[in-house]
């Protein structure tokens, strides 16, 4: 089955919730250096933030790295910063808890949305 977005719908990688932004990533370890590269939708069509660092993942390092990176250019405490699944994967999903509506304001100035 097909599944067909509206012509002029954005697709976003994140959701907001009432105190936190859940926020899809799809990560590129041992990708040269520490970048968030856009959004890309799966074959399935759902978005995900591309981004890369330059760690290998072993033992939570490119994890950590990731974290590192979302809360640098989101200008947050790490802390503030979660992972919450894809521990292994490269797609992986993140809680960001802070206030949702200023985090997609900052995503979108990032991504030139």
């Amino acid at each position: 089955m097909e599944h067909h977005r509206p012509v002029g719908v954005a697709v976003r990688p994140w959701q907001a919730a009432d105190d936190h932004l859940v926020l899809a990533i799809r990560l590129t370890p041992n990708g040269g250096r520490d970048q968030i590269d856009g959004i890309e939708l799966d074959a399935d069509g759902r978005a995900y933030l591309k981004a890369r660092v330059s760690v290998v993942p072993e033992k939570g390092k490119a994890n950590k790295a990731l974290v590192a990176l979302v809360a640098k250019q989101l200008g947050l405490a790490k802390s503030l910063v979660n992972l919450v699944s894809g521990d292994t994967s490269r797609k992986k999903i993140l809680r960001i808890d802070a206030e949702p509506e200023d985090l997609i304001k900052k995503l979108e100035a990032l991504l030139g949305l």
